[in-house]
């Protein structure tokens, strides 16, 4: 062991519980082989010894019920966060995993489909089935700002249980106090639903060594991480020199564009801007899809938006970050902003004078042509802070858009006038190229769990923008299809059997359907 990890609370700068054991590259590597081995070893449904993929998600949600109230007392303390917001954090990482079990129980995540033989076809086609199986153990690494939803039993754990793999979690070194009790839950709701211990292991350490044996290991078969571009890109880049590459689903940065038209921003900027301010603010700005720049054009309103954003901003006093690391990279990129001239910092940001990771939130403006010339000013900057574009017209706005980097979401602000307009409907499609959920007329923070969600989005935002990490379909970053040509009943998987003895849905000859098949 390297030693023990010990928690910190931001808002005082104080120890937090006794310090909990930090792994190394070996235990990473012996994590590995532990959970391929229990995945190779897994028994066939309803054979001794086997369990339900469903059952082992609601048992991790029960779990996390029955110690709610421990889990949030502890999480206040290490990150700072409100219980409210820890509260609604907790309920929706249980809502999560329920919803991820109603969807492994209605086979929406087998994704079996089948085409039945027509041996009167010109060419004859012969019958095709194909279903989702799991790749394997899979490598997570929490993330920083959600200790509950994206972190120990968050999205990535629930997605790659509801594929049928076993996960091993490398903890946030931010709360890893949260992520020791949160992990002792899930272990013993695994050990409660009849799953091997190995199918969850949590390891805590905050070395780089650590993270590359994670990607690297032979026996690891696919990575999520949620954090930094710097961090995520390195284990893409593990991972791909990799002997056999291994897919990583990294989700590592976003600035969340939000474009006001002249329309809505004359009859509704200063509503626009005190509603921006609540985005911007909260949680101290520590989310991923917080908006990290706003675009307008000169004209009426301008001064009102700004104005409300100032006042806001103004008013908020210092909040406190989840850690001084984090505090310290806000204000690194917020210096590396005001490096250009162009650049006007209308409500000054620095950290705050007492001890902890606290930081005054900041709002600064940019001319877009500036922005057209220095595009390494288009960053995130992870905190409370943002900054306003201001285009000289319409058309320098579009060319604007066109140049920013991928984006997990992008958001316009419009009226209903605006959806016969040409240049708007020029802008809705320059944002859409770079970001993988568009909002209108709403704020990009808070992302609902569902069937339709997309949290995701072209690099840099993350690796795979074919994917996404929120929403049932989340799980299937961790499967792969199988096909079946001309394959006995008897032999093929259960979800492909012609009876349909799991009951699930499936598409059959294009439609969706629970009934038998009948073969031709």
């Amino acid at each position: 062991m390297a030693g023990t990890l010990t928690g910190v609370d931001p808002r005082t700068g104080e120890t937090v519980g006794t310090g909990v054991p930090e792994a190394g590259p070996d235990e990473a590597r012996a994590a590995a082989a532990a959970a391929a081995k229990a995945f190779r070893e897994r028994p066939a449904p309803g054979a001794p010894g086997s369990f339900d993929d469903a059952v082992l998600l609601e048992t991790v949600a029960a779990g996390l019920e029955d110690v709610a109230g421990e889990l949030v007392e502890v999480a206040a303390r290490e990150t700072g966060l409100a219980e409210d917001r820890l509260q609604g954090e907790v309920a929706r990482t249980v809502n999560q995993l329920r919803a991820f079990a109603a969807a492994r129980r209605d086979g929406l995540l087998a994704d079996a489909i089948i085409d039945t033989s027509r041996p009167d076809a010109s060419p004859p086609r012969p019958d095709q089935r194909r279903v989702a199986v799991p790749l394997g153990p899979v490598a997570v690494f929490s993330a920083s700002n959600f200790p509950f939803a994206f972190s120990t039993a968050g999205g990535d754990t629930a997605s790659a249980f509801a594929a049928g793999c076993p996960v091993i979690l490398k903890a946030h070194p931010a709360h890893p106090v949260t992520s020791h009790v949160t992990g002792q839950a899930v272990s013993a709701a695994v050990r409660a639903a009849g799953a091997p211990q190995e199918w969850f292991q949590l390891l805590q350490g905050a070395s780089v060594e650590l993270g590359q044996a994670l990607a690297t290991a032979d026996d690891v078969a696919a990575v999520a991480f949620t954090g930094s571009l710097r961090a995520g890109r390195a284990l893409v880049d593990a991972a791909a020199g990799r002997e056999v590459p291994i897919p990583v689903f990294a989700e590592m940065g976003s600035i969340n564009p939000l474009v006001v038209t002249p329309a809505a921003l004359e009859r509704r900027g200063g509503e626009i801007g005190r509603a921006l301010a609540g985005a911007v603010l909260g949680s101290a700005g520590q989310l991923c899809t917080k908006p990290n720049l706003v675009l307008a054009a000169e004209g009426p309103g301008l001064d009102d938006l700004v104005g409300a954003l100032t006042d806001a901003v103004s008013g908020a006093g210092e909040l406190v970050m989840l850690t001084t690391r984090l505090r310290d990279g806000f204000a690194a990129s917020w210096r590396h902003l005001l490096q250009d001239a162009d650049v006007r910092e209308v409500v000054p940001s620095s950290p705050g004078a007492r001890e902890g990771a606290w930081q005054s939130p900041g709002l600064a403006t940019v001319p877009a042509a500036a922005l057209l010339q220095r595009p390494d000013l288009l960053e995130e900057h992870f905190g409370p802070g943002t900054v306003v574009a201001v285009a000289r017209n319409g058309d320098e706005l579009e060319r604007l858009v066109a140049t920013l980097p991928g984006t997990l979401t992008a958001t316009l602000q419009g009226e209903d006038d605006d959806k016969d307009d040409s240049g708007v409907h020029r802008l809705a499609a320059a944002l859409a190229a770079r970001a993988g959920r568009m909002i209108w007329n709403g704020l990009p923070t808070g992302v609902t769990v569902g069937h339709a969600t997309v949290h995701g989005g072209p690099y840099p935002a993350t690796s795979a923008p074919a994917t996404t990490s929120v929403g049932t379909t989340a799980a299937r970053r961790f499967q792969r299809p199988v096909g079946y040509q001309a394959w006995p009943d008897a032999l093929l998987p259960a979800e492909l059997q012609d009876a349909n003895p799991l009951g699930i849905v499936r598409l059959v000859d294009g439609t969706y359907t629970r009934d038998r098949v009948v073969r031709a």
